[in-house]
């Protein structure tokens, strides 16, 4: 099967040999879409596809310049895109009833809509899921210049469960902006497709996520952590996994959603702690994760109010430069923890991609999953724990290095969601004892995130015909 270029006409039914995980997932994706008749035989369309991803280290640092290492997970979301002689958009997402969007909704009289517009039709409309395609859309015909004079029907299905913490909503913008893309001919570099639809995150969708959900569902490598230096997104080498190594996900059970007012507080709070020291010391970059840890602790933290209000803030200091967030004049924020989080978890990400490049051994798993569990405090001490995440993390730690569990941390933007968990690769009854006692103790059964799989720029786009 081709990647680009002329369409292949191919059988739904077939096993392409691209990768174990990954072919049969697309003979099965293109399998429903004859099956279902959700486009019309002998036509052409684009397909792309997108992992999930764990965020090993790093989280909520990326917003502010820290070293993310993340690992792009098994679950996927396929996308199918094709151009219609219709001027509407049609959404239809396997398991949700179908929505279509005329086009004049985003570009009314032929001019692209004002991001904020978008985003107050999308909340007022009863599919706000629909944002995370529609936005996409949007930001391609505002940034990229794609021409909305012709409709487009696009076909999700997605195997990364939502609310986990796995980067669900990036894994649906970009495979749904790659296949669109695709379908309308229109080149995209990897990174631009990363950073549009990160575009379309914070500003249709309305989640003020940093850039590493996106670029780990596009550039991730199996068996590697990507490893990016959020400023804004440089790739840096890849580290591969060790081979006495292996790594899981714990879903809790307990909802998380990038766009909830703790992970935006926190946010905002790690903002405002910049805009403070900004006034004490000069910040290199503008990145609180440029500050070393000696400078911060001797220096510069006793210039930060433990807390602070909204109100309080504003009328000294006007406001933040991020543009994700805005300062409440009626809440609190945790000043002081979320600034020194970013500066503090740098060095931990830094250090573990050191010791994961080291031989292999038992010190070296130990001192791993120390880092794992600090960089967790660390979350909490910002307001951004949960007790079903504390609750794994707890009974990994009982398990511990003896049973081959070295550490483990909530994930993402955290308040619920998944743990990662690093341990020895012969780990996994550890895995299943802790997943029978949280299921003992709460009623949930976790779910276990194992393996990994490649990202959008490595499994292309292809053109199919049915």
């Amino acid at each position: 099967m081709e990647r680009h270029g002329r369409a292949a006409r191919v059988k739904p039914t077939a096993i392409w040999r691209h990768g174990a995980a990954v072919e049969p997932g697309l003979a099965a994706f293109a399998s429903t879409l004859q099956e279902q008749r959700l486009f019309e035989r002998g036509t052409t369309m684009a397909v792309s596809r997108a992992p999930g991803r764990l965020d090993v280290m790093g989280g909520i640092a990326d917003y502010s310049g820290s070293l993310v290492l993340e690992r792009p997970i098994a679950e996927a979301t396929w996308a199918a895109a094709q151009r219609v002689d219709r001027p509407v958009l049609e959404i239809v997402s396997l398991g949700r009833p179908p929505f279509t969007i005329p086009l004049e909704t985003l570009a009314p009289g032929g001019v692209p809509a004002r991001y904020a517009d978008a985003r107050r039709w999308f909340e007022e409309s009863p599919h706000r899921w629909a944002a995370y395609i529609g936005g996409v859309i949007l930001v391609l015909a505002r940034e990229q210049r794609l021409p909305l004079t012709s409709g487009v029907r696009i076909v999700v299905a997605s195997q990364v469960p939502e609310g986990k913490g796995v980067s669900s909503s990036a894994a649906v913008e970009t495979a749904s902006m790659a296949a669109i893309a695709a379908a309308f001919g229109l080149p995209l570099e990897p990174r631009d497709l990363a950073i549009l639809c990160q575009t379309a995150e914070n500003f249709v969708a309305g989640a003020p996520c940093g850039v590493m959900d996106q670029m780990t569902c596009v550039f991730g490598e199996p068996r590697a952590l990507l490893a990016l230096l959020c400023q804004p997104a440089e790739l840096q080498a890849p580290v591969p996994v060790p081979e006495d190594v292996e790594l899981w996900g714990l879903d809790s059970g307990e909802r998380h959603a990038v766009g909830g007012s703790d992970y935006g507080a926190v946010r905002a709070g790690a903002f405002m702690g910049l805009r403070i020291l900004g006034e004490h010391a000069h910040v290199p970059g503008g990145y609180l994760a440029n500050l070393s840890r000696e400078q911060f602790e001797q220096e510069l933290a006793r210039q930060l109010p433990e807390e602070m209000a909204g109100d309080d803030f504003l009328a000294r200091y006007q406001g933040t430069r991020d543009t994700a967030t805005s300062v409440a004049p009626d809440r609190r924020y945790r000043v002081r923890a979320a600034t020194a989080h970013p500066v503090h978890e740098r060095w931990r990400v830094e250090t573990f991609r050191e010791l994961l490049l080291e031989p292999a051994g038992e010190a070296r798993g130990r001192r791993l999953g120390e880092l794992m569990y600090e960089s967790h405090a660390s979350y909490g001490r910002c307001g951004l724990g949960s007790d079903g995440t504390d609750r794994l993390v707890a009974l990994v730690r009982a398990e511990g290095p003896a049973a081959g569990l070295y550490g483990a941390r909530i994930t993402g933007g955290g308040s619920g969601g998944t743990v990662a968990v690093m341990g020895r690769r012969d780990a996994a009854p550890a895995i299943a004892r802790v997943a029978d006692a949280y299921e003992r103790q709460t009623g949930y059964r976790p779910h276990v995130f194992a393996g990994s799989s490649p990202g959008v720029a490595a499994f292309g786009t292809r053109l199919m015909v049915l």
